[in-house]
């Protein structure tokens, strides 16, 4: 039946028209004057009409899905442009009113400077919804960065404030659900561009309820555009879409940035139906933005002219940094995508400044091709090494078959250090290990084989073999080969000491890594002696607020904290906080370091309340700025759940401790020493709640994985040691407990010094053992020993030395020896009495 005043065709048995909402003549009667009969409000003659008193409709702007955009002129309490946006004729079912209540009250809780905001809502006299927004005069933003031709770059940063945008959105509990381009409108404002996101039309409240009113979606009724719709979105299952909907969304929309196509072809999305395009975003890998370029030979040089390049440099942008952050962004899996829209801004932000970013495998090849890039200078010679390195190993993958290939173009093309350092990128990333173990070993092959190759090769340009050795020997000591670090970094050193002096800023360097390396390796006193060497003379060449400078202070207080030397690492931690603070801004990742070791040097302190606030702040800024998979936020999670853990909130705790156990499995393998510490962690959580299997089997792994990459005599492995002998105490296995007490101290002794607070926690809980088995002299000299090593190191009021004194006491009382009993409980009693425990 087709309506009269609008002329849309309708059902049979309709009453009113599905369209424009006008009565339809029933069959066999007319209706004369069907204009007369039904005139709806804001149609084609909307033009001039006044909504509410004071906006005067002056042009249609557009219309969406349900409703029509007007350009308005506000006549009060300001004279001003502004866009009406009112529901379309027809279209004020329950349904529609209901979802554009919920735009409304979305847009009136938001208040950010890349979201059109909101002035005023209300409802026309008819009854049909409106709301008044900032009147945006700007372009979509793909067509904007085609028409100016802004370059990969140029896009990116254009994109990085619609993320944040929509980061602002999510905290405020809603979900945009239709994100593309032509939402996400680019005005000029001084001469810059800005985009402003629009329509939040089908928002979705993630926390609370926007409206009173029922928002649903019909069975078989797509909320959304197919094209950028995420897969849990299109499934319609009865899965909650969250944030991470729009994550999808933001990744299709870099990916069309990018490439200048959409991920899936339009034509084949929509020609199939409705089962087909859920099949097709639920199901079908989209092709990286590298490939789809390379199959557009039709329109590739059309797309590269766009963003001011030629194909091939537009596809060598893409490769590698930029196909693995919008992959992740649009993965199938929820789960694996972004965690947040500040994740995904946090990545491209590493992308533009050449830092390695968390979307592609933290290969040591990858980092090492991001360090080439952020230091230009010498790269020449790095391919001089890396020619070598391949040439040496050619045949051994496929992988490296194509990096020397690249290698050869590169070498005839490379006419100045940026072409040169674009190529190393290019040629790590082709031999980049990540895809199994047996490119692992390949990886850390060409590192052996380059390291040699440096060495022998670079010979008569020695400045330039130091920065490689250095750079090699840092990547050796992060994987925990330390003896080839050691080798190589020490020649590093000693070229540059040679060919530059004493006092350099690169030999401060050098000597600062090999303090790193000594650390590392337990070499306490020597570690401080290059520490300080390097801190000296970068004090002198840059002045005492330097950044450089902060970073040794830092290193200098992990080393102090290591030692047990508390008050001296507070103080350098303090003053190392203090310049990277003034110097980066407050939520940079060297600043939240420092926030998390001076949470740690507090903690071991006693000081709990004062370390939890820092803990937390280094954790906030460490997962905005690097991701939450970065092995520095494991590191901060396992000192929070630590502190969490010795106030006995153990529900806080545990999920935190797997949280990093899994970020260090996954960054670093099986077998780093990194998945020690936090198995470590794991196994001493898992005793203190008399888990005693579950900590047994940890243990075990640790001491395997610790023996064999740190060594036997490492003070760490003293710990593992130390933990598992009060393990087997705690159980009543005192004769497998004691041969480990002893070899944990033994290690301690030789590693730390005789007298080391770990020495004295050795000793005390050696002395338990004996009083427990009935060796009560014994037990009384370990004591004595015990508490005099933590006077002096701790200081007279600790806590530790609080616990020794109780142990020590229950012993006197044991031998009845009453008098000196109480003389040693009160002297613990006035310690706990001046470290008051934090309420559980």
């Amino acid at each position: 039946m087709k309506c009269s005043f609008c002329q849309s065709e309708n059902p049979p048995d309709s009453k009113s028209c599905g369209h424009c909402g006008a009565p339809l003549a029933s069959s066999g009667e007319t209706l004369d004057n069907p204009t007369q009969t039904y005139r709806p409000a804001l149609h084609d003659d909307a033009i001039g009409v006044v909504i509410a008193g004071k906006y005067k409709l002056l042009e249609e702007l557009g219309s969406g899905g349900m409703g029509v955009v007007y350009l308005a002129e506000q006549t009060e309490p300001v004279r001003r442009r502004v866009a009406l946006k009112i529901i379309k004729l027809g279209m004020d079912t329950k349904q529609v009113v209901a979802r554009f209540e919920s735009e409304r009250q979305a847009l009136a809780v938001m208040d950010h400077p890349n979201i059109a905001r909101v002035f005023d809502a209300g409802a026309t006299d008819t009854g049909r919804p409106y709301f008044v927004m900032e009147l945006v005069r700007g372009v979509p933003l793909t067509e904007y960065c085609d028409r100016h031709r802004l370059t990969t770059p140029e896009r990116l940063e254009l994109f990085v404030p619609v993320c944040h945008a929509v980061q602002h959105a999510h905290q405020k509990g809603v979900i945009h659900r239709d994100l593309k381009p032509s939402n996400i409108l680019v005005t000029v404002q001084d001469d810059r561009p800005v985009p402003k996101i629009i329509d939040f039309g089908i928002a979705k409240a993630i926390e609370h309820r926007l409206t009173m009113r029922t928002l649903f979606t019909e069975q078989g009724q797509l909320i959304g555009t197919p094209e950028y719709m995420s897969p849990e979105q299109a499934e319609m299952s009865g899965l909650d879409v969250d944030t991470r909907g729009d994550i999808y969304s933001l990744g299709v929309i870099l990916y069309e940035l990018l490439v200048g196509e959409l991920p899936f072809d339009t034509e084949r999305l929509r020609s199939g139906g409705f089962g087909e395009v859920q099949r097709i975003i639920r199901e079908v890998e989209p092709p990286r933005a590298s490939t789809r370029l390379s199959t557009l030979k039709d329109t590739q040089a059309e797309i590269a002219k766009k963003r001011k390049t030629d194909p091939g440099s537009l596809l060598r942008q893409l490769r590698g940094d930029l196909d693995w952050i919008t992959m992740k962004a649009m993965a199938k899996d929820r789960i694996r995508r972004y965690a947040s829209a500040s994740e995904l801004a946090a990545e491209v932000e590493r992308h533009l400044r050449h830092e390695p970013v968390l979307a592609g495998p933290p290969s040591t090849l990858y980092r090492i091709s991001k360090y080439v890039k952020r230091h230009k200078v010498g790269v020449t010679a790095a391919v001089v090494v890396l020619m070598a390195i391949i040439a040496g190993i050619t045949g051994t993958t496929v992988g490296l078959l194509k990096a020397r290939r690249a290698e050869q173009r590169a070498v005839k093309e490379a006419r100045n250090t940026k072409q040169v350092s674009d190529f190393l990128v290019a040629a790590f990333q082709v031999s980049d290990p990540s895809e199994s173990k047996g490119n692992t070993i390949t990886a850390r092959e060409i590192l052996d084989k380059g390291a040699e190759n440096i060495e022998k090769d670079l010979a008569d340009q020695p400045l330039n073999q130091a920065r490689l050795m250095n750079t090699i020997g840092e990547v050796f000591m992060n994987l925990g080969l330390y003896d080839k670090a050691d080798s190589i970094l020490n020649k590093a050193l000693k070229i540059r000491r040679e060919k530059l002096g004493g006092r350099s800023l690169e030999v401060a360097e050098s000597i600062h890594d090999v303090g790193d390396l000594y650390r590392r390796q337990g070499k306490y006193a020597e570690s401080a002696t290059f520490y300080n060497d390097a801190l000296a003379i970068s004090e002198e060449k840059l002045g005492k607020n330097h950044r450089q400078v902060a970073n040794i202070l830092h290193s200098l207080g992990i080393l102090y904290d290591t030692e047990g030397k508390y008050d001296q690492a507070e103080s350098l931690f303090r003053r190392s906080l203090a310049i990277r603070e003034k110097t980066l801004g407050p939520d940079q990742p060297d600043v939240a370091s420092s926030l998390n070791s001076l949470a740690i040097v507090l903690w071991n302190e006693g000081k709990y309340t004062e370390a939890e606030p820092l803990f937390k702040r280094a954790l906030a800024a460490k997962e905005e700025a690097l991701g939450p998979d970065h092995p520095d936020v494991a590191n901060t999670l396992t000192n929070l759940a630590i502190l969490y853990k010795s106030q006995r909130k153990y529900k806080e705790a545990e999920p935190l401790l797997l949280r990093a156990l899994a970020i260090s499995e996954k960054v670093f393998g099986p077998d780093h020493p990194e998945v020690g510490s936090s198995l470590n962690n794991m196994a001493t959580f898992y005793e203190e709640q008399g888990r005693s299997q579950e900590a047994e089997s940890c243990y075990e792994r640790v001491l395997a994985i610790w023996e064999k990459t740190l060594g036997p005599d490492h003070s760490d492995v003293g710990i593992v040691l130390h933990n598992m002998a009060n393990l087997f105490r705690n159980q009543g296995k005192w004769k497998e407990a004691e041969p480990l007490y002893e070899r944990s101290l033994k290690i301690w002794e030789k590693s730390l010094g005789p007298k080391h607070p770990y020495v004295a926690i050795s000793l005390r809980e050696r002395a338990a053992l004996y009083r427990e088995t009935g060796r009560l002299a014994e037990a009384e000299s370990l004591y004595k020993r015990a508490a005099a090593i933590q006077e002096e190191a701790l200081g007279p009021d600790h806590l530790d030395l609080a616990m020794t004194l109780e142990e020590y006491a229950a012993l006197l009382r044991k031998v009845k020896r009453e008098k000196e009993a109480e003389t040693v409980a009160a002297r613990a009693k006035a310690i706990r009495d001046k470290n008051p425990q934090p309420k559980e």
